[in-house]
C-alpha cells in the first residue's frame, strides 16, 4: 500500500507507531481520526485542524469521500499511528486524476473552506498529518444516516424511533429530537426518490408522519413554538383529520398568543373525537387564565403610564 502511495506521490512519514495488525480496511469499516492540513513550507499554520474544531473526521471506507486520498491514506495506518503524508501536485491540464494529487480539486464542487477552494485554482504540495483514533469494523457501530444505503435507512428506522422514544421517556428532549430528526432525514431522502402521491411515496410518508408530531412534542417542550406550527401545518395540508396534528398546533397558537387559532384548533380535536373533552378543556381553561393575567398585568402597566 506505501509503495502505491508513492508511485501515485504521496510520501508516508510515520511520527508514532499503532498498535495491533493493520485492519482490513473493507467497504464499511468505519476510521475516526484527527488531521491537519498543511502547505508545504508553512507547517506552523495549517488551513485545517480538526483538533481546533473540537471534534474528530469520521470515514467509512467505500463512500466516495470528497478527497480520495484521505482513504488511501487510512488504508496504511494502524489505531493509535500518526503519520505524515505529503501529496505533491500535478498539472491539472495533464488530465491526472490519481488519488493523491491536489488535479481532483480540480472537479465541479467545492470543499466549503476558502483556504481549500483557493487550492482548487492553484494546487500545491499539501501535508496531511493524520492521527487514527480507532477503525471500526461493518456491522459493529451505528452508521450516520448520511452513510448508510437506502435498504440501511429503511432497517434502521423504527430502531432510531425506539432509541428516540426512550430518550424522551428518560426526559432527554433535545437528544430524543435529534434521533426523531435522523429517522425523518432517512425517510425523506428514500421519499425524493418516489414521484410525489404514488403508492410507494406515499407508505413513506405515513412513517414520517408520526415522527414528526414526536419531533413537534419535543419542541413544544423546549419551547420553540414556531417550528411546531410548521411542521403541524404541514401535516394537516395533507392529513385534514390527524388530531395529534391540530392539538399539537393549537397548544403552540396557544404559547404565542394566536388565541383565535389556538381555538379553532382546540374545536377541530373535539370534532374529530369527543373523547379528548377533558384534556382539551384543560388547554382551554389555561389559556384563559393566562389571558385574565396578562390583562391585569396590562392595566397595570398602563395605569403607571398615565399616571406619570
Amino acid at each position: 500500500l506505501v509503495e502505491k502511495l508513492r508511485a501515485d506521490g504521496v510520501q508516508k512519514e510515520v511520527v508514532r507507531e499503532g498498535t495491533g495488525p493493520l485492519p482490513d480496511f473493507r467497504d464499511g469499516t468505519k476510521t475516526t481520526f484527527h488531521y491537519r492540513t498543511l502547505r508545504c513550507g508553512d507547517e506552523e499554520t495549517p488551513l485545517d485542524d480538526s483538533r481546533a474544531r473540537g471534534k474528530p473526521m469520521e470515514l467509512i471506507a467505500g463512500k466516495k469521500f470528497k478527497l480520495p486520498v484521505w482513504e488511501a491514506v487510512l488504508r496504511t495506518m494502524r489505531p493509535g499511528e500518526r503519520a505524515r503524508f505529503r501529496c505533491d501536485t500535478k498539472d491539472p491540464l495533464e488530465g491526472q486524476r490519481h488519488c493523491c494529487s491536489m488535479a481532483q480539486l480540480h472537479e465541479h464542487y467545492s470543499l466549503g473552506y476558502p483556504d481549500l477552494d483557493e487550492l482548487q485554482k492553484n494546487p500545491q504540495p499539501l501535508i496531511f498529518d493524520i492521527e487514527v483514533l480507532k477503525v471500526e469494523a461493518p456491522g459493529s457501530y451505528q452508521q450516520d444516516p448520511w452513510a448508510m444505503t437506502d435498504e440501511e435507512k429503511l432497517q434502521a428506522v423504527p430502531l432510531i424511533h425506539q432509541e428516540g422514544n426512550k430518550l424522551f421517556r428518560q426526559g432527554k428532549v433535545q437528544e430524543a429530537a435529534a434521533k426523531y430528526y435522523d429517522a425523518i432525514a432517512c425517510l425523506k431522502n428514500l421519499q425524493m426518490k418516489e414521484k410525489p402521491a404514488s403508492p410507494d411515496w406515499l407508505e413513506l410518508d405515513q412513517k414520517i408522519t408520526p415522527l414528526l408530531l414526536n419531533y413537534c412534542q419535543c419542541k413544544l417542550q423546549c419551547e420553540e413554538y414556531y417550528e411546531v406550527l410548521d411542521h403541524c401545518s404541514s401535516i394537516l395540508n395533507k392529513y385534514e383529520d390527524n388530531v395529534k396534528a391540530y392539538f399539537k398546533r393549537g397548544k403552540a397558537h396557544a404559547a404565542v398568543w394566536n388565541v383565535a387559532e389556538a381555538q379553532a384548533d382546540f374545536a377541530k380535536v373535539l370534532d374529530l373525537d369527543p373523547s379528548l373533552r377533558p384534556v382539551v378543556s384543560k388547554e382551554l381553561r389555561s389559556l384563559e387564565a393566562r389571558l385574565r393575567e396578562k390583562d391585569a398585568e396590562d392595566k397595570i402597566r398602563f395605569k403607571g403610564i398615565f399616571s406619570q
